[in-house]
């Protein structure tokens, strides 16, 4: 797979067939990406998951804090990894590991983390990869509410957006993402 462009369909498909994330990499501190990200997933009905082992036995956004993804009683569809892309390995070999336990699907890497090993080892596991984008700016701009650079644009309009037309929006719509 080309992991440098992703069809809309395909981001699509993951968002709504997959409630439940492990953020491995995620910030106890409020002003850090992952737990923007965090309270946007929550508020559209995701379960998420927070992995760091310095927060381990604490609450991020009321939500328990795990040490290891092989701590994660489980379920977890999809693995969003907020490490370096070198630490990014290592995370997609502890999601490979625990898997067909936890019932993981995806690898999910941030913006600017990207792996070509380990989208392979992942890919070669069965599970579907994407690399260098965000979860809340995908579904955000899949969904119409906010636009690709990840802001709300401030318009109102009666329009439909335009990827509506291709199924995408009303997947969501349907799917209640």
């Amino acid at each position: 797979m080309n992991h440098d462009r992703y069809s809309d369909d395909y981001i699509a498909a993951i968002l709504a067939g997959h409630r439940v994330f492990a953020f491995v990499g995620a910030s106890a501190s409020s002003n850090r990406p992952s737990t923007f990200a965090m309270k946007y997933l929550l508020s559209k009905g995701y379960t998420v998951i927070p992995v760091n082992p310095g927060a381990a036995g604490q609450e991020i956004l009321g939500q328990r804090v795990y040490a290891r993804l092989a701590d994660v009683p489980g379920p977890v569809e999809i693995v969003d990894i907020f490490r370096s892309p070198e630490a990014a390995l290592e995370a997609t070999r502890d999601a490979i590991a625990v898997r067909d336990k936890l019932g993981v699907k995806v690898i999910w890497m941030q913006l600017g983390i990207k792996n070509d090993q380990a989208a392979a080892e992942a890919e070669a596991a069965g599970l579907k990869v994407v690399m260098n984008r965000c979860p809340k700016i995908e579904f955000g701009r899949l969904s119409g509410e906010i636009q690709w650079v990840g802001v709300n644009t401030g318009t109102i309009s009666s329009r439909r957006p335009k990827l509506a037309a291709h199924g995408v929006q009303s997947r969501l719509i349907a799917a209640k993402v």
